[in-house]
């Protein structure tokens, strides 16, 4: 099982770079961070993980910037988005800065999707809560045509547009894995549908161990091999019991929350994790 890390990346966080070469140092496979481009301050959509929204959400880097520079200390760790929301970016653009951020690192990026869950933060985007999941699908296929094609083009109901050239094209072929953030039973169908894996939030009450065999039997029931599909328990608590828990549960990928602290504050967590994997 790989184990991956998680943060927000902030500017009271440590360094995005210097936590990418200190995991990459300690073996960690992989290094993911959030998005967020705004906080509505009416805060009427309630977060998913109850209680108060942490400050964190506020306050995070844009993560395609953030991986770059991250990407550019480094050469072996990979480097995801935890989830970049697609639903509130216009697609030939993320398609670009994927492409980008693929050849900057050469060939390390993994693409973590998902529509999010704030609807006031939807909506200054101009996008609508309702149709948020049709919007992803559409944006997710039109991004892979364009990294796949030479004359691109794309007709559907929310995105639209008349043949184009886009280049360069991204290192890994034929794109950057995609892994589909999203619960159980519906973030596990659009990965199956459109996703290389399926990235839910990990150590809720609806346990990705538990729900790992109902996924593969879907997978094969839609004709995908379920082991083409890898299974990553996103943002789980940095416990040796949890990290055994999913390996034993035959998990392809543990990603540790982190949280957004100075170097004194993180890097004994990593330390302490490299124990385990040893």
């Amino acid at each position: 099982m790989h184990t991956g890390l998680t943060i927000f990346p902030t500017d009271y966080a440590i360094p995005l770079p210097e936590l990418a070469l200190a995991a990459e140092e300690r073996g960690f496979e992989s290094l993911w961070v959030a998005e967020h481009s705004h906080i509505p301050t009416s805060r009427r959509s309630p977060w998913p993980g109850g209680g108060e929204l942490p400050k964190m959400y506020y306050d995070t880097l844009d993560p395609f910037v953030a991986l770059a520079a991250a990407a550019a200390v480094t050469s072996r760790i990979k480097l995801g988005t935890g989830i970049c929301l697609v639903v509130q970016r216009d697609p030939i653009h993320t398609a670009k800065e994927v492409a980008s951020l693929d050849r900057i690192s050469g060939g390390r990026f993994l693409f973590g999707i998902g529509a999010g869950w704030n609807a006031e933060e939807m909506a200054d985007h101009g996008t609508t809560f309702e149709g948020r999941f049709g919007l992803l699908r559409e944006r997710v296929e039109a991004m892979v045509a364009i990294w796949t094609g030479k004359e691109i083009e794309y007709h559907g109901k929310y995105v639209d547009f008349d043949p184009i050239y886009m280049w360069p094209k991204p290192v890994q072929k034929p794109h950057p894995p995609i892994h589909v953030g999203g619960a159980f039973p519906g973030g596990a169908r659009r990965a199956v549908r459109y996703g290389n894996g399926w990235l839910p939030i990990g150590g809720r009450e609806d346990d990705i161990a538990n729900q790992l065999p109902a996924f593969r039997e879907m997978a094969g029931e839609a004709g995908r091999d379920p082991a083409s599909i890898e299974v990553s328990a996103y943002g789980v608590a940095a416990q040796q019991k949890v990290w055994e828990r999913y390996r034993e549960a035959g998990l392809d990928r543990t990603v540790l929350g982190l949280p957004p602290a100075d170097r004194e504050t993180v890097l004994p967590i990593l330390d302490q994790v490299a124990e385990w994997m040893d």
